[in-house]
């Protein structure tokens, strides 16, 4: 179980295909704060159908987006 579960079900919940989340919604959605590891738990993510698109450090933004289902 991931520390960050609550987070990627709420992403998983979202109906649009790119949004960005500020690290303090991120912060309040997962209860629990916005750490380096972020950068390693981030490819769960694609279980849920998302991928982490940009991190800005700058502007405190995660930009997420979904992936796309491949076509054979």
């Amino acid at each position: 179980m991931s520390k960050y579960n609550q987070l990627w079900q709420y992403i998983a919940n979202n109906e649009n295909g790119s949004f960005e989340l500020t690290f303090e919604q991120i912060e309040k959605i997962a209860g629990v704060p916005l750490d380096h590891s972020f950068l390693r738990y981030k490819k769960e993510l694609s279980d849920y159908g998302f991928e982490v698109e940009k991190i800005s450090m700058k502007n405190q933004l995660v930009k997420l987006a979904k992936l796309r289902a491949e076509i054979k």
